[in-house]
């Protein structure tokens, strides 16, 4: 049940032309452009998820299909339960739960859960990040309205911008990374590529995808996905990101296992090395949890405080503070910081990190306008 899966033909391929929006002639059809932002918003403000989810992967290899149940808390907690499925890759009883701190994956042919910590990896919301890509750099065109599950939806037909030549596609609805391995599809220039969106007009969010990928109208590569009986902010059951392996089953252990998770700087300092900060972050924010891990020794003790957003969906920034220096200053940008020198990086993280004599700082957040500068000033060198 890894989340990026690889398959045995198709391509992200360019396709020309620049980004545009059509729509139908009805005057009562909402346009692409409002559906994708309203679906936008309505990721941005999800407390859950819950329904079935059917994927189905034709290649010219053949035809896999597999049915799921699956619950999620955006952006880090997901469990998804394989009760259906003709993959060999994905057997009907496969098991995934990811929380804040773990992922447990439970393999029913070889009876064994691989257990991965991974207690300071930062949790972006990846299926937001897809709608947004669609509304911002995508070709978009209203095509109809059609029902799925007995509900009404608005189908999206979009094509990729013209440098869009990645081998992964990242789906909505599937919320799964797919890697498409180029050298398997051919000539790369007589291919055609079409993504197709269903949108829920009740929920105005995704509730069926397909991703096709065809060759002088031969289907080469194709990934249809689709949500039934969907329930959004209708709560889950307490222990639904939890999970206990059979009695039976080998479990395998891996990744840095956390000397604890706090919910107060307080608690988390009774083991700590070192007192922890009490850094000025914007009002939205709330502290969520505190780590400690020691990774090795020779690495020493790691904490991180993180706060979130708490009515915005993978809004969160983290102060970390670390025993053994872990940036390179010279792949950053140097800046100074109230009279002492900090590095600044910027991309999908952004982040600025600086040195306090035996100890070491970061403030790393993925949302552009956080004001990282003045909660590093805030923290200064305790």
């Amino acid at each position: 049940m890894n989340r990026r899966r690889y398959l045995a033909v198709g391509s992200g391929v360019v396709l020309a032309g620049c980004v545009s929006y059509t729509d139908d002639d009805g005057d009562d059809d909402p346009s692409s452009e409002d559906l994708l932002q309203d679906a936008i918003e309505t990721r941005r403000g999800m407390s859950d998820l819950a329904g079935r989810r059917a994927v189905t992967v034709v290649t010219p290899d053949g035809e896999v299909e597999r049915t799921e149940r699956i619950a999620r808390r955006p952006p880090s907690e997901q469990r998804i339960e394989v009760v259906e499925s003709t993959d060999p890759a994905v057997p009907s009883g496969s098991v995934t739960v990811t929380n804040r701190a773990e992922t447990w994956e439970y393999n029913p042919t070889t009876e064994t859960v691989d257990k991965r910590y991974h207690p300071t990896k930062v949790d972006d919301d990846r299926t937001l990040r897809v709608l947004e890509a669609l509304l911002e750099d995508h070709r978009v065109a209203y095509e109809r309205t059609a029902t799925v599950d007995g509900r009404e939806t608005h189908v999206l037909e979009t094509r990729p911008p013209v440098d869009d030549v990645g081998p992964t596609v990242d789906l909505v609805v599937g919320d799964t990374t797919y890697v498409i391995p180029l050298a398997a599809v051919g000539d790369l220039e007589e291919l055609e590529v079409s993504r197709t969106v269903w949108i829920d007009d009740e929920y105005r969010y995704p509730v069926k995808e397909q991703y096709t990928v065809s060759e002088d109208g031969d289907v080469r590569h194709e990934t249809a996905v689709t949500y039934t009986d969907l329930a959004i902010d209708e709560g889950l059951e307490a222990g639904t990101f939890t999970y206990e392996p059979p009695d039976d089953a080998t479990v395998v252990t891996d990744g840095p296992e956390p000397d604890g998770i706090f919910e107060s700087p307080t608690n988390a300092a009774e083991i700590t090395p070192y007192d922890l900060p009490d850094p000025d972050v914007p009002e939205a924010y709330t502290l969520d949890r505190v780590i400690v891990v020691e990774k090795d020794p020779s690495f020493g003790t790691t904490t991180k405080l993180w706060y979130d957003d708490p009515d915005v969906v993978a809004r969160e920034l983290y102060v970390a503070v670390r025993e053994e220096r872990r940036f390179s200053p010279d792949a950053l940008e140097e800046i100074e910081l109230d009279g002492r020198t900090a590095y600044s990086r910027d991309g999908g993280i952004q982040s600025i990190f600086w040195d306090c004599g035996e100890l070491n700082y970061e403030v790393s957040s993925l949302v552009d306008d956080d004001p990282l500068r003045e909660i590093a000033a805030s923290v200064g060198c305790p």
